[in-house]
């Protein structure tokens, strides 16, 4: 097979692969992030986090540390679903 040929095909086949998964923000937390601290961390009066930019730094930082390689769809979208459920920063 030709090395353009077998480059489409495992294209094609990661595709396939990934097609119809959804990354659920929520799920995602529960079985990632409360494993190295509980959702009081987010809700607790003295927060850390002053503003959507400071909440994606640390949402990044804690991907490269726990290794889980999100995607930026995906780390948008836990970004928007912490901002939305504990933080409610202006837009």
């Amino acid at each position: 097979m030709k090395p353009i040929a077998i480059l489409a095909l495992l294209w094609s086949l990661a595709a396939a692969a990934t097609a119809g998964e959804t990354f659920d923000p929520a799920a995602f937390l529960a079985a990632k992030c409360t494993g190295c601290h509980s959702d009081e961390v987010y809700s607790r009066p003295d927060h850390r986090m002053q503003n959507r930019r400071q909440l994606e730094a640390q949402v990044r930082r804690c991907d490269a540390n726990v290794g889980t390689r999100l995607f930026d769809d995906d780390l948008q979208a836990l970004v928007d679903y912490l901002d939305r459920t504990y933080y409610h920063f202006p837009r």
